[in-house]
């Protein structure tokens, strides 16, 4: 009977094998490799397109910055000429004020019966004296400055009354305190 050695053929089959793993493992390595490669790459682009994106950003930013710093300098200067007009207003109101306070009074004295000879306004309050006939005049010109629409009708006071003799004439000389109203006068 012959003998046949299959030893050698089950060692050249093996070594096959072992051969044909390396070569599946070292392929599927260089195919790992070339994934990670690609992979690194595109979020390598990704990172960068982004980086130039926020670099855009800080662009704009810097300069809708500059802007917005401008217009808030804008809004301050604003504020600075609205108060400053406010002022030059109310300035140009007290200038007023006593023209318009003559020229009420002028109209609420009794003609040829009394005069005023002392004026004074400070704040609120409006100080007056003044020559009249008599007393009936007196309470004629407070019932005309309570009327008016210039003083408080609940803010005018005689704090006195006296009577006076000027060049053998007897007069009475008075003195009202009154309140101004805060509405102004009609011209």
């Amino acid at each position: 009977m012959i003998r046949i050695n299959l030893l050698p053929f089950r060692a050249a089959r093996a070594k096959e094998n072992i051969r044909r793993q390396v070569s599946i493992f070292s392929l599927m390595a260089l195919l790992l490799l070339f994934v990670f490669w690609y992979v690194i790459l595109h979020y390598d682009d990704k990172i960068k397109e982004h980086e130039s994106k926020i670099a855009s950003v800080k662009q704009e930013i810097s300069i809708y910055k500059a802007k917005a710093d401008r217009v808030t300098k804008i809004e301050k200067e604003l504020a600075l000429l609205q108060q400053k007009l406010d002022a030059i207003d109310s300035l140009n109101n007290i200038r007023k004020e006593p023209v318009v306070l003559m020229d009420n009074l002028t109209q609420l004295v009794i003609p040829e019966r009394m005069w005023i000879t002392y004026l004074k306004s400070a704040g609120n309050s409006v100080t007056l004296k003044g020559v009249a006939f008599d007393q009936q005049t007196v309470a004629d010109f407070m019932t005309n400055v309570k009327s008016s629409e210039l003083f408080n009708s609940e803010g005018v006071d005689l704090k006195t009354i006296q009577l006076k003799s000027i060049k053998d004439a007897k007069v009475r000389e008075f003195e009202l305190v009154c309140a101004k109203s805060n509405v102004a006068p009609k011209k």
